[in-house]
């Protein structure tokens, strides 16, 4: 009897002391999670970028990175117009310092400058097409020119929808980093053409000279953080933000001169 007690007591113990295990086994430990630094880019203003002291300053963008998305976006905007365009606005003043280029506009510096001398020649070309480019280009444009350019478009290429098939087709065909452009020619004619590098027609070497009023840039940094491979996608969301209004005054202008 008394040993079937002390059995019963040690089977009552070894049930408590297994209870007592599983509890701490399934027992849920609160650990405090470390804060979450939320991390946020800051997007700065066009107007706080500055070139170093000399004769070439980089030209206003007239508008917020962020006034393209979602056809350009602005880390593109950001980086295209604050970087690779202040980089090119920079090295042309160092490179052009104590030199007879020094006192030329911008475009006469492009007639000028020696081809062979590719510091001058890269450095000029890409402060004076990315100046052409941001200021073809606005938020809510779009759509097709009007007055003097519209029907110059219609009279050089049939019509726009001509124009816009053949710009595009142009873009199609450049490999690597590139340009290409709506200029006017020597005859008042309007033509488009390409060119590769930070070349443009302006440049004595240039294949097809002449005054240019458009410009798309095709280099990887124009589009790639959106666009990645796919450029032609990156080409016609160009096309939703041309400043035909800008671009108008530029053929005016050309015509002109």
């Amino acid at each position: 009897m008394k040993k079937n007690i002390f059995l019963v007591l040690n089977l009552l113990i070894a049930i408590i002391i297994l209870s007592c295990n599983n509890k701490k086994l399934i027992e849920v430990v609160d650990v405090p999670l470390p804060d979450v630094e939320q991390k946020t880019t800051a997007i700065g203003s066009p107007d706080d970028v500055k070139a170093n002291e000399g004769p070439f300053q980089l030209g206003k963008l007239p508008y917020s990175y962020s006034a393209l998305d979602p056809n350009i976006s602005t880390s593109t905007m950001e980086n295209h117009y604050s970087k690779h365009y202040l980089t090119y606005a920079n090295n042309l003043n160092k490179a052009v310092a104590g030199t007879d280029l020094a006192v030329l506009t911008i475009e006469e510096l492009q007639a000028k400058l020696d081809p062979s001398n590719a510091e001058i020649r890269n450095n000029a070309g890409g402060y004076y097409n990315h100046s052409l480019y941001f200021k073809c280009m606005a938020p809510k444009a779009g759509g097709q020119p009007k007055d003097s350019l519209a029907s110059a478009i219609t009279r050089n290429f049939g019509s726009f929808v001509n124009f816009t098939a053949l710009f595009k087709d142009e873009a199609s065909k450049q490999f690597g980093s590139a340009w290409v452009w709506l200029i006017v020619d020597q005859s008042g004619k309007l033509k488009i053409t390409s060119t590769q590098n930070q070349d443009n027609p302006l440049m004595r070497n240039a294949a097809v000279p002449g005054k240019p009023i458009l410009a798309l840039d095709l280099w990887e940094h124009a589009y790639y953080l959106s666009y990645q491979n796919k450029r032609s996608n990156y080409v016609d969301a160009f096309f939703n933000v041309i400043n035909w209004k800008k671009v108008g005054e530029n053929y005016d202008d050309a015509l002109i001169k």
